[in-house]
């Protein structure tokens, strides 16, 4: 919905745009199979794809299972550097017929649009969540956005269908003003939905390093002048194109924090596996240094370095499990230490989600919950902080545990149980730490191969109803 009023900056935001500079890039983008199969891609990127995967790929142009169709492929020359000595790298951008050999899945994961008062804005938590744009500079087969990258029409609640909008300054803007002018007057909390005030917001899409600095500077700036008290920006950027993070970009963030120091700069990375930041040597090893230290790849280190030498940024890493990608415990525990090591955090580990194709990427939910587990043996406290999430409908969800013994005199529970709890719910979270257990099912990939088994459900994951509106999210 276009906004009803024209956007008016104010005197700090035009003085701190004023001095935002924009720089180009060479990300020297391999866009689509096209320049692959037509023997248009530069010499040494050329056999990225053996002759045999070129035939199969092109056998499925146009048809149903055209992979390009599901997701458009995009690839950068420093991601394709590194991936010539990683196979889970070639596997995360890497096109495969095995993707839409069963397209089962949600055109909608968790019903995003059911939660989007305005267009490009998600409000389903505590938090907002902004489509800013919809690429990023290379493209993970997985995606839980795949929609919206590959631009697809999707039919929404009330019937209509359509492409997923980008979010635009003016009418998100005007949303969280008015939202939180009536938290404000009814003494905190909104009241229809129950919400207290929209404080936080998350860049995302899509990937909003793509974006050039003006424009990001202009959603930072017009954020904070609209009361947003932290913004997160969202980005796989160091890992696909890390001289993103040059000075002109450090710059504009300089600048911002000394307009508006009261708000709180989150950066919110995505690594999957420790290939996409350390170097290897010819052999395939991580190289170290003579004290043991692994080195990182150097624009990628230097990104890091930068970024995190401003000490009101943070930076945590969430990261996806995702099938012959990252299902190694050895090289999540490299990953999470190196991590921690540098400065930066490690958040969230994800269960795939049911994306259309899911079912070609992700792994087992009790198999994700097993390799974390086994991951964090031999991390300390502060490096084994991440915890397994899996996004139901009503909210993010922890994988809590996964028992191997059977609980006397319950039933179903004969070859042990999976513990759910609620983490973030719609509204103010009324479900907050309510658990569900179910007995197991080792080859579940998603919440209804447990349907079957569900032995205790405070959380109500297994008696789940949309929501009608907006003004009904506090009460489901």
């Amino acid at each position: 919905m276009p906004s009803t009023k024209e956007y008016v900056q104010s005197d700090r935001e035009r003085q701190f745009l004023a001095k935002v500079v924009d720089a180009q890039y060479q990300r020297e983008i391999i866009n689509g199979m096209a320049p692959f199969l037509d023997e248009r891609a530069p010499a040494d990127m050329s056999t990225f794809y053996s002759p045999a995967e070129l035939v199969q790929l092109r056998v499925l142009k146009g048809t149903p299972r055209d992979v390009e169709k599901r997701m458009p492929v995009k690839m950068t020359r420093h991601y394709f550097e590194l991936a010539t000595k990683s196979a889970p790298m070639q596997r995360l951008v890497k096109a495969s017929p095995d993707e839409t050999i069963d397209l089962a899945g949600s055109e909608d994961p968790g019903h995003q649009m059911d939660y989007s008062p305005v267009e490009g804005l998600l409000h389903k938590y505590e938090m907002g969540l902004l489509y800013v744009v919809s690429t990023c500079s290379a493209h993970c087969r997985f995606c839980y956005r795949e929609e919206l990258i590959a631009r697809k029409e999707i039919e929404r609640k009330d019937g209509t269908v359509a492409k997923k909008g980008l979010a635009e300054i003016p009418a998100v803007t005007e949303y969280i003003r008015s939202f939180n002018a009536r938290v404000a007057a009814n003494g905190g909390r909104h009241p229809e939905s129950g919400r207290e005030k929209l404080r936080e917001i998350l860049l995302s899409g899509g990937d909003p390093m793509v974006l050039n600095n003006s424009k990001l500077a202009a959603w930072l700036a017009a954020l904070a002048e609209c009361g947003v008290e932290s913004i997160r920006i969202g980005t796989k950027e160091m890992a696909f194109y890390p001289k993103r993070f040059d000075k002109t970009f450090l710059a504009m963030l300089d600048s911002f924090h000394e307009s508006y120091p009261e708000v709180g700069i989150h950066i919110m990375v995505h690594f999957e596996h420790p290939d996409e930041f350390l170097v290897k040597n010819e052999k395939g090893e991580y190289v170290q240094d003579d004290k043991g230290f692994f080195q990182w790849v150097p624009d990628t280190g230097n990104a890091m370095r930068e970024v995190l030498a401003r000490g009101w940024i943070t930076v945590e890493n969430q990261t996806p499990m995702i099938r012959d990608i990252n299902d190694d415990p050895d090289a999540l525990r490299i990953m999470q230490r190196e991590i921690k090591r540098v400065g930066a955090d490690n958040h969230y580990f994800f269960c795939g989600r049911d994306i259309v194709a899911y079912k070609a990427f992700n792994i087992p939910i009790e198999r994700a919950w097993q390799v974390l587990n086994e991951s964090q043996k031999g991390l300390s406290g502060v490096e084994a902080h991440a915890r397994l999430s899996i996004t139901h409908y009503k909210g993010k969800t922890e994988v809590v545990a996964v028992t191997n013994e059977p609980i006397p005199g319950l039933a179903g529970a004969e070859h042990g149980v999976v513990i759910f709890k609620i983490l973030r719910n719609a509204g103010r979270a009324p479900d907050r730490c309510k658990v569900c257990i179910v007995g197991r099912n080792p080859k579940a990939l998603w919440f209804d191969d447990y349907e079957d088994r569900v032995l205790f459900d405070e959380a109500g994951l297994y008696d789940y109803a949309r929501v009608k509106d907006a003004a009904t999210l506090a009460t489901h």
